[in-house]
C-alpha cells in the first residue's frame, strides 16, 4: 500500500509536469524562440542530461540488429510528434492543443487494432465517434470560421496520432530493453533529426532572450523530458500501466485549465463541448484489455 501511494504521487507529479509543458512551450514560442530551434535545442539538452543519468546504470545503449528498423521507426515517429506539437502550439492556443491531444488513447487503440495487437469491442467505435466529433467541435470553436486555426489544430491531431503510433511501436521493444535505455536512444535520435531540420532556424535564431524565457526553457527540458521519464517508468514498474493510464487521462483537462489560468486564453462553448465529447469517448472506451499508452 505504501509503495502504491508513492507510485501514485509519482504519477500525479508526472502528469502535472506534462500538463504544464503546453503552457511553458507556448510561452517560449511567443517570446522569441523559433519552433524548430526550440525543439532541437530542448531535445539535445534533455538527451545529454538523460544520457548522463542513465548510461552509468545501463552501461551500454546497444540494440540488437534485428531491432534497428523498429528503433528507427520509433525515432521517426517521435520526430514527427515533436514537429506536430511545436508547430501546433505556434499556430494555435495551448488550450486547444491540449484538448486535441486528449484523442491520444483513441488513436493508440485504433493503431493497435490495425496491426492486430488488440481486438476492440463494438462499444469502442461509438467511443471513437464521440471523440472525433469532439475534435470537430474543438477545431470549429478555435476560430470564427473553420479556417481560423485549422492548420494548428490539424497538427495537434497529427501530434497525438504520431505519439500513439510511437507508443505502439515501443511495446515490443519494452519486452527486450529497459525503458531508460530506450528513452535515451529515442531522445538522442529525435534530437539529431530536429537539429538537421532546424538548422536554418538555428542560424537565424537570436539567443538574447529574457531571463523568464530561459527559466521556462530550463523547466521544459528538465521537467517534461527528464524527470517525467524517470518517474513514469519507475511508477509503471511498481503498479502497472493500467493504473498509470488513469492518471495520464487527466493530462488534457489539466493542461487546458493551466493554459486558461496562466496564459489567459479563451475557451469557446464549442471547444468546451468538444473537450467534453473527447473525454466522454475515453471514458466510454475504457474496457478490460484496452491497450495503454503513456504520454
Amino acid at each position: 500500500m505504501r509503495r502504491g501511494s508513492v507510485a501514485d504521487a509519482m504519477l500525479l507529479v508526472t502528469v502535472c509536469l506534462w500538463a504544464l509543458n503546453f503552457t511553458a512551450s507556448k510561452y517560449i514560442l511567443d517570446n522569441g524562440f523559433e519552433p524548430l530551434t526550440y525543439s532541437a535545442v530542448r531535445y539535445m539538452c534533455a538527451a545529454l542530461i538523460f544520457l548522463a543519468i542513465v548510461l552509468p546504470r545501463e552501461r551500454s545503449l546497444r540494440i540488437e540488429r534485428r531491432d534497428v528498423p523498429l528503433v528507427a521507426l520509433a525515432i521517426l515517429l517521435l520526430f514527427g510528434n515533436q514537429l506536430g506539437f511545436v508547430f501546433a502550439l505556434d499556430l494555435s492556443t495551448a488550450t486547444t492543443v491540449a484538448l486535441l491531444f486528449g484523442t491520444l488513447p483513441i488513436f493508440t487503440a485504433l493503431i493497435a487494432h490495425a496491426y492486430g495487437i488488440e481486438q476492440l469491442p463494438s462499444r469502442f467505435w461509438i467511443a471513437a465517434a464521440l471523440s472525433f466529433s469532439g475534435v470537430i467541435f474543438v477545431t470549429v470553436g478555435s476560430g470564427e470560421s473553420i479556417s481560423g486555426n485549422i492548420w494548428g489544430d490539424l497538427l495537434a491531431v497529427a501530434g497525438a496520432a504520431t505519439w500513439a503510433a510511437y507508443s505502439v511501436a515501443l511495446a515490443p521493444l519494452m519486452r527486450r530493453y529497459s525503458p531508460f535505455r530506450l528513452s535515451a536512444i529515442f531522445l538522442l535520435g529525435a534530437a539529431a533529426l530536429l537539429l538537421v531540420a532546424g538548422a536554418p532556424q538555428l542560424q537565424d535564431q537570436s539567443f538574447d532572450l529574457p531571463a523568464s524565457v530561459w527559466l521556462t526553457f530550463a523547466y521544459a527540458v528538465i521537467g517534461p523530458l527528464v524527470i517525467t521519464n524517470l518517474l513514469w517508468f519507475t511508477a509503471i514498474d511498481w503498479v502497472g500501466p493500467s493504473r498509470a493510464s488513469l492518471f495520464a487521462n487527466l493530462q488534457p483537462f489539466l493542461a487546458a485549465v493551466i493554459a486558461l489560468l496562466l496564459l489567459h486564453e479563451s475557451l469557446t462553448r464549442l471547444q468546451l463541448a468538444g473537450g467534453l465529447l473527447i473525454a466522454a469517448g475515453i471514458v466510454f472506451s475504457r474496457t478490460r484489455g484496452q491497450p495503454e499508452a503513456p504520454r
